[in-house]
């Protein structure tokens, strides 16, 4: 991995000063019979104007536009607040099988930016490895073709250290340049998803986050460990399979971000199960685990959908899911989210849970021109936000 981040690095030092070469002032205006603004306003027949990297003016002008796309919805780019760039299959065709070449790896990891950029995810999070730092960095340069990266650099796993140590390790990643801190309160589904650290240390984790200015994100599967992550002050609990009535509450009354992943990371590891087979604990008892999980995954999410829960969508996308990150919005309406609100937590609540809700997420003047449109309307049939048509990110066109 170490020379992996130092290609990245490299090409971040020599290439860098293209990514800061300004574009014309001449704006681009994008016309779209659906223009879907990220807060829930729609627009019939409406132009999204872009002057540089910001959109300028969204209206119903009438008159010749730069892109007509015709029966499309316009949206603003979408994200994903919890991927895994750096999860790759092996030119083995094995998930961690080893060998591989450092080019092979740089390139595996720039093609899983690459897709999910062209699937119209402008921005991820991505939690975390030391090579998403430079990735993020090229990738903000304009050296490297991606999505507008957000990283925890690493993942903090308490085991048997002292609170005071943990608080050091948060230090530590805001130091490296983390924008968050990924932490794990219980195992995984394939380990029973059960608590596995103490009140201690996850309040050192989520206080130190706080004081650092650092939002931070739990891994938390079962109710105790929920409930303790949201007396700790954590800012977001990822996953909840095993979330009870109780959890529920505790998150509500915390009005804390609550991201499930329903729809793609358990069905994508069952997908590929032969390329994740004999990995960790991946094997028979553990994928037994994921499948009998997934009739789960819909009721829990209706649970927290009654409650009011805010619900920015993320995948956890890993080896095999990267590209397929909107199966996520249309699982979520499958579940009984309406569109429009699946659509809200897929663009603008996102980025509010990333701390950048003024920033991207809305088709409004000032925001960043991250633009994406997908085929017919998108509000009667979410199936179409899984076949990106047009792809726009700070003002320039990857896909049209």
């Amino acid at each position: 991995m170490a020379s992996v981040l130092a290609f990245l690095t490299l090409g971040l030092v020599a290439l860098g000063a293209q990514g800061a070469r300004g574009r014309g002032p001449a704006p681009i205006t994008i016309r779209a019979a659906h223009v879907f603004d990220g807060t829930g306003t729609l627009i019939e027949n409406g132009v999204v104007e872009v002057t540089g990297t910001k959109i300028t003016a969204v209206d119903k002008r009438e008159g010749p536009v730069t892109y007509d796309l015709g029966d499309a919805t316009l949206l603003p780019g979408m994200i994903d607040v919890h991927v895994h760039l750096n999860w790759y299959f092996s030119a083995n065709g094995k998930y961690g099988g080893g060998g591989d070449t450092a080019d092979y790896t740089t390139q595996a990891i720039l093609d899983n930016a690459r897709k999910t950029l062209m699937a119209g995810f402008t921005t991820v999070q991505s939690l975390g490895a030391a090579s998403d730092k430079p990735l993020r960095d090229a990738i903000a340069a304009g050296v490297i073709v991606g999505p507008r990266l957000l990283t925890s650099i690493s993942q903090i796993q308490a085991g048997t250290m002292t609170a005071e140590q943990l608080r050091d390790r948060v230090k530590q990643a805001k130091a490296q340049g983390a924008d968050v801190i990924k932490f794990f309160a219980s195992g995984s589904i394939r380990d029973g998803g059960k608590m596995n650290v103490t009140q201690q240390q996850v309040d050192a984790v989520c206080a130190e986050a706080k004081a650092q200015g650092l939002r931070s994100l739990v891994h938390a599967h079962d109710s105790a460990s929920i409930i303790a992550s949201v007396k700790a002050g954590c800012s977001q609990i990822e996953h909840g399979l095993f979330a009870d009535d109780a959890a529920i509450k505790a998150m509500k009354d915390a009005n804390v971000y609550f991201d499930p992943n329903i729809g793609l990371v358990l069905q994508n590891y069952l997908w590929n199960k032969d390329h994740y087979m004999g990995s960790g604990n991946f094997n028979d008892e553990g994928f037994a685990s994921m499948e009998k999980a997934l009739p789960n995954l819909p009721i829990i999410f209706k649970k927290a959908l009654a409650a009011g829960l805010r619900m920015p969508m993320g995948t956890d996308a890993v080896a095999g899911a990267h590209g397929e990150n909107a199966r996520e919005i249309v699982a979520r309406v499958q579940a009984g989210q309406t569109t429009r609100a699946a659509l809200i937590g897929a663009t603008s609540l996102a980025a509010e849970s990333l701390g950048l809700g003024t920033t991207i997420g809305t088709l409004a003047t000032g925001f960043e021109a991250d633009i994406v449109a997908v085929p017919g309307d998108a509000l009667t049939d979410i199936s179409n936000v899984h076949h990106t048509k047009f792809v726009m990110k700070g003002g320039k066109v990857y896909k049209r």
